[in-house]
């Protein structure tokens, strides 16, 4: 069985009796901690997810010591410059014993699943009790659906129109082209002669 739990903003895998290396916490050593962000719990192949915590469980550890984690050096150089800085760091550490992993209690979930179905049924009843909205009066009259031979011989209008307009432009397209060179010659001569 393992859990995956959220501890001073960090999520970390723990399962009973490990040892567990956290950022720092503000309880003293030999206390016990109960962590209630619990994501994940696999039970022997039961996996249960939380949205995004599972509700009533927690993690109980216990506060073993505070530590210094191990010193990272911390090396800057530019090449060519003459520059160069070495820094130190050590983290500050708690370091945990997980005792116990506890899944929500059936109890709650009976319980809250009664509520729940209470709930809903108030739902439809307020739903069911309430009157309908009185119809909103408007100023301008409702459309009346045109017949099927009306809408057919709007549309024959309408393209009978499209066709005119395109007959009409027609011509004037013709009559907008330039003429070759060998067009205007043969007008030239027509109006010499």
């Amino acid at each position: 069985m393992y859990a995956i739990v959220e501890i001073a903003g960090q999520q970390f895998k723990v399962s009973k009796d490990q040892q567990v290396y956290v950022h720092r916490l503000s309880n003293k050593e030999g206390e016990t901690v109960s962590f209630d962000r619990v994501l994940l719990i696999d039970n022997d192949g039961q996996v249960t997810v939380g949205a995004p915590a599972i509700e009533g469980a927690s993690v109980e550890a216990t506060i073993l010591e505070h530590m210094k984690g191990d010193k990272v050096t911390v090396f800057k150089k530019k090449r060519r410059k003459g520059y160069k800085v070495s820094r130190g760091h050590r983290q500050y550490l708690t370091s945990l014993q997980v005792s116990s992993i506890l899944e929500k209690p059936a109890r709650k979930t009976a319980a809250k699943k009664a509520k729940v179905a209470e709930t809903e049924e108030e739902k439809v009843e307020k739903v069911s009790t309430k009157k309908p909205a009185e119809a909103k009066k408007t100023k301008a009259a409702p459309k009346k659906a045109k017949p099927a031979a009306a809408k057919a011989e709007s549309t024959e209008k309408k393209v009978t129109a499209k066709k005119e307009t395109k007959a009409k432009s027609a011509p004037k397209k013709a009559e907008s082209k330039p003429e070759t060179k060998a067009e205007k010659a043969k007008s030239d001569n027509e109006t010499k002669e």
